[in-house]
């Protein structure tokens, strides 16, 4: 399945540290139902349920590689990072932004992002743009654009680390111009930049508390090691590559209290962790059987509990989480029904979960993967619809979101997509009450199978839920009444109102009405179509005029050829037309 996502054009409104006007996308709606191009891609990449009309109970599924992965249509970029219930990708111009269940949320077009990093609380997402050269922030609500850091000094930013004030960046396009600067995020709308070292080419980083690391592209790979204050950053020791045969260096990784190092390399079956206060090795995690073909990649859990290591292998994908502390194995995934040339671009954690971009080396598309490690209680959702109507009905559906130990979960935003024999046309949220209960309205003008797919995106510390209903929906009838004068004269205009019904009620359409004049008098029979009449589409009320030139039976047929949600009907109206009278 390849899926295109649109570009989306951000606008230009916040000013940018540079002194040029900073851009900034418009927030998506979501105070009611819309269309629109992105939000037709859900039913691409939504979990597919087997439902049935009624009442439904469905719990999150367990991890599989058929419904886990998706083909993002992108062919560069890939990395990828979450927070605030949601996963950031970047992409060829564009950043993705995905729900943690890892269904397709929005996209933020005209952002060609090498990096990203965002906040621990997940509202400020960071992008590094290497052909501007430049660092952007933006709010991860709005997804608009409140910063725009200038680096035409360190071009080529490639690689993004944040931690408390300081945003790491590694720079460098070519061989030998490498480096990182990091930026004082707290320092004013003007940031304060410091240029920390210099590198063969942009290197990794990563950074926790006061610790900041950074790894070299030389092989055997040289980790460096700096302390960092508010004012400056000092070198605390290097880490030799040459001494535990460490070479190529593929990702970093740092424990949330900036402790321990984890580093994954080409050449090694283990991904490697040292102390960053000794610089000596105090764990090897692995080995990994599947290694020594793909680069590897590695994160760790936002509470520092676990450590996930994963790299494409000769038949597929393998993703191993270990205990960070015994460096025990507790999950593995596998992805290997995509054929053999698949590589791991990157890894990070949605609460106990995974995503990883990879790429198929065949296509060169890139692609999200979704692992459910099962860390995380579940919750639960429910949803309960009509299971018959018209096309013309309004339907209620409601539904309850309960969290594990059965508490209410208290106000909380849920997704609501529509899907229309299978094509997903809206979406909307909706908020739960205090005790976890949801109703909703909604008028699909669509015969058919109607599918609503709810969704809770979850939380840090419970895993996310979904739930679906169907229903089946027949054309409604229809019919149109017409009113006006019983006479007329030659030359005087006549004006004949009506309403269409659909299900019984005054309803408008898209459909166009047609009228046809049959005029009969001596001269014979004459058939004429009017001019569409002028319809008030809310409530379905029409009228259109008509200025006879000749007496006879003037016969009016109005004609509604139905639509999605309607049959066909038919109405006339008679009027007899004299000559007009002699003065």
């Amino acid at each position: 399945m390849i899926i295109t996502f649109p570009r989306k054009r951000p606008s230009r409104s916040s000013t940018s540290e540079s002194g040029i006007p900073g851009r900034s996308s418009p927030r998506e709606e979501s105070g009611g139902f819309h269309k629109s191009s992105i939000t037709r891609l859900l039913a691409c990449l939504a979990t597919t349920l087997a439902v049935t009309a009624g009442l439904f109970v469905v719990h999150a599924p367990a991890a599989s590689a058929a419904d886990i992965t998706t083909d993002l249509g992108i062919t560069s970029g890939g990395d990828v990072v979450a927070g605030g219930g949601k996963a950031f990708i970047a992409g060829d111009d564009r950043i993705l932004v995905v729900n943690a269940n890892g269904t397709f949320n929005t996209a933020v077009g005209g952002l060609s992002a090498r990096s990203l990093a965002i906040t621990p609380d997940g509202t400020r997402l960071y992008a590094a743009l290497r052909d501007p050269n430049e660092v952007m922030e933006l709010d991860t609500t709005t997804l608009d654009t409140t910063r725009e850091i200038s680096l035409a000094e360190y071009p080529c930013p490639t690689n993004l680390a944040l931690s408390g004030r300081w945003l790491w960046v590694g720079y460098g396009c070519d061989q030998w111009d490498g480096g990182v600067v990091g930026i004082d995020m707290a320092s004013g709308h003007r940031s304060r930049l410091i240029r920390v070292a210099s590198t063969y080419a942009s290197p990794k980083v990563a950074a926790a508390g006061n610790t900041l690391v950074v790894g070299d592209a030389l092989s055997p790979a040289t980790l460096s090691v700096y302390d960092v204050n508010a004012f400056h950053t000092t070198l605390r020791g290097i880490i030799d590559g040459h001494d535990y045969h460490a070479g190529f260096l593929g990702d970093l990784a740092i424990t949330p209290d900036g402790s321990t190092i984890i580093a994954a390399f080409l050449n090694s079956a283990e991904y490697l962790a040292w102390d960053t206060t000794s610089l000596q090795e105090v764990h090897a995690y692995g080995p990994d059987p599947s290694s020594g073909y793909y680069a590897p990649v590695v994160a760790v859990s936002p509470d520092g509990t676990h450590v996930a290591g994963g790299r494409g292998t000769k038949s597929g994908l393998v993703v191993t989480l270990y205990d960070s502390a015994t460096t025990t194995p507790v999950y593995t995934g596998t992805l290997r029904d995509h054929g053999a040339f698949m590589d791991l671009q990157s890894l990070t954690f949605s609460g106990n979960d995974l995503f990883a971009i990879w790429k198929d080396l065949a296509t060169h598309h890139l692609h999200l993967w979704r692992l459910e490690t099962g860390a995380l209680p579940e919750s639960t959702l429910t949803l309960t619809a009509p299971s018959t109507g018209t096309g013309a009905d309004v339907l209620t559906l409601t539904g309850r979101l309960t969290m594990p130990d059965g508490s209410a979960p208290g106000e909380q935003p849920l997704v609501v997509t529509r899907h229309v024999n299978d094509s997903a046309e809206i979406t909307r949220e909706v908020t739960t009450a205090e005790d976890g209960t949801f109703t909703f309205t909604d008028g699909p003008r669509s015969a058919g199978v109607i599918r609503y797919d709810v969704i809770w995106n979850g939380s840090p510390t419970v895993h996310w839920s979904t739930a679906s209903a169907t229903v089946t929906l027949v054309k409604a009838e229809s019919s149109i009444t017409l009113s006006g004068p019983e006479t007329g004269s030659v030359g005087t205009q006549l004006k004949v109102s009506g309403a269409l019904f659909q299900g019984g009620q005054p309803m408008g359409s898209t459909t166009p009405l047609k009228v046809l004049r049959t005029v009969i008098n001596s001269e014979g029979t004459v058939v004429t179509e009017l001019p569409h009449p002028r319809m008030i589409t809310r409530d379905g009320r029409f009228t259109f005029t008509d200025t006879p030139i000749e007496a006879g039976e003037y016969s009016y047929r109005v004609e509604f050829d139905g639509d999605r949600a309607s049959l066909p009907t038919t109405a006339t109206f008679d009027v007899m037309v004299e000559e007009a009278p002699q003065e």
